[in-house]
């Protein structure tokens, strides 16, 4: 089963560009050229955006290659299919890279384990319960790369054409 994602390389360091290239394209076997611009949140740095189509876990996959390398602040989605849940993952280099499943609709599904395991730290006094799910939901991640994200001038604009 095939599904389709989006590879957001939100900051690169120009000498990295080419090297994000070749681990993307050994992921999925077919040569890359990514469209890179300059970031405007960080002087010296590049993004790029990649849509991509693989098999379900392409995005563990890429995400694996990706990971890291210090200077690098990414994302990878991808969509649900009919035998896979969608997933996230974003990755900076101070927090690391963190994962979540999305549904139908892109929101964050939280496994109960990990929300009962949550209550048992806050519970025994080790974290506060607001901080625990606030990890869960990724909020440190999006705090950190929302700079990034902004669509700076000459950002490529992308049109969506389906609605749901």
């Amino acid at each position: 089963m095939t599904t389709r994602g989006v590879l957001y390389v939100h900051s690169a360091p120009r000498a990295l560009c080419p090297h994000v290239e070749w681990a993307v394209a050994g992921v999925l076997g077919v040569r890359v050229q990514l469209d890179w611009i300059r970031q405007p949140a960080s002087p010296g740095t590049w993004r790029a955006e990649f849509s991509w189509q693989g098999e379900s876990g392409t995005a563990s996959k890429l995400a694996s290659a990706l990971r890291g390398w210090q200077l690098l602040r990414f994302e990878v989605t991808s969509e649900p299919s009919a035998t896979a849940e969608g997933e996230r993952y974003s990755a900076t280099p101070d927090l690391g890279i963190f994962h979540a499943v999305t549904g139908l609709h892109g929101d964050i599904l939280i496994p109960e384990d990990r929300l009962r395991a949550a209550l048992a730290r806050s519970a025994q006094g080790e974290t506060e319960l607001e901080a625990e799910i606030s990890r869960l939901l990724g909020k440190p991640w999006d705090d950190e790369l929302e700079p990034f994200r902004y669509a700076g001038e000459g950002a490529p604009v992308r049109w969506l054409h389906q609605v749901v």
